[in-house]
C-alpha cells in the first residue's frame, strides 16, 4: 500500500474548500507518519484510548478529529488537543465537552451527529432532536464549545439514489439550522459527511469534510 501515492492523488482531485480527514483508526502510527511525510496533518480517530497512544508518539501538530461514538467519561482524555469531535448526539456529551474544554482552558469544535442511515445500529440524533436541543440550549453556558457544523453516516449501501437523498437531507437540515440558530455566526459552516466508498457523491451534495480511510491506508488491521 502506497501511502504517499495515496494521498497525494485523493487529495489532488478534491475541490477547493473540502478537508480531507484521513481515517487512521485501527492503523499504526508508522502509516500516520508516512501520510504525515507526505504533507497530510488532518486524521480521523474513534477511540480515545488509541488516539491517546498514537497522540503522544505523533507530531505536535496533527490536527486530530474524534469521528467515533464518544463515551462522556472519555472526553477528558482527548480534552487537551483534540481539534473537532464529529459525534455530539446528547446535551450530556456537549456538557461534558464544556467541562472538559474549560479546564485545559481552550475551545473544542463539535459537530452535531445526525441520523438519517437506515442501520438502527448508526449513532445520532433525529432531525427534530437535534432542533430541540439547539432551542433549549443555554448558549451562556458553552463559552468553550464552537459548534461548527453537522456530521451524519450515509447508509451502507449500492444505492446511490438513497445514499444522496440522505446527503441532500443534512445539507437541507443545515441550511435550515444556519438562519435559524446561526445567522451572524460564520463559525457554523461545516458539513462532515462521505466515507471511501461515497465520497464522491457527498462532496457533489455540499460536503465540506470528509472522512476516508481504507482509499489511503488500505484494510484496517483489527
Amino acid at each position: 500500500m502506497n501511502i504517499t501515492r495515496n494521498i497525494q492523488t485523493l487529495k489532488a482531485s478534491l475541490p477547493q474548500g473540502v478537508t480531507l480527514i484521513a481515517v487512521s483508526k485501527f492503523h499504526p502510527s508508522s502509516a500516520i507518519r508516512e501520510a504525515y511525510e507526505a504533507g497530510h496533518r488532518v486524521f480521523g480517530e474513534s477511540r480515545a484510548q488509541e488516539l491517546k497512544v498514537k497522540q503522544k508518539e505523533l507530531p505536535e501538530d496533527i490536527e486530530w478529529h474524534f469521528i467515533g461514538t464518544l463515551q462522556s467519561n472519555k472526553v477528558k482524555d482527548i480534552a487537551a488537543y483534540i481539534h473537532t469531535i464529529h459525534s455530539i448526539d446528547s446535551l450530556k456529551l456537549l456538557q461534558e465537552v464544556e467541562k472538559q474544554a474549560a479546564k485545559h482552558q481552550r475551545v473544542i469544535r463539535v459537530l452535531l451527529e445526525i441520523h438519517l442511515a437506515q442501520e438502527e445500529t448508526k449513532q445520532g440524533m433525529t432531525p427534530a432532536e437535534c432542533k430541540a436541543l439547539l432551542t433549549d440550549l443555554r448558549w451562556e453556558a458553552y463559552p468553550h464549545v464552537q459548534i461548527a457544523g453537522l456530521m451524519c453516516m450515509a447508509t451502507d449501501t449500492d444505492d446511490t439514489t438513497l445514499i444522496r437523498k440522505e446527503f441532500q437531507t443534512l445539507q437541507q437540515l443545515f441550511g435550515e439550522l444556519r438562519s435559524t440558530f446561526f445567522p451572524a455566526d460564520c463559525s457554523f459552516n461545516e458539513l462532515s459527511m462521505g466515507m471511501s466508498h461515497d465520497y464522491p457523491i457527498a462532496i457533489e451534495e455540499g460536503s465540506t469534510m470528509i472522512r476516508v480511510g481504507t482509499r489511503i491506508f488500505g484494510i484496517r488491521e483489527y
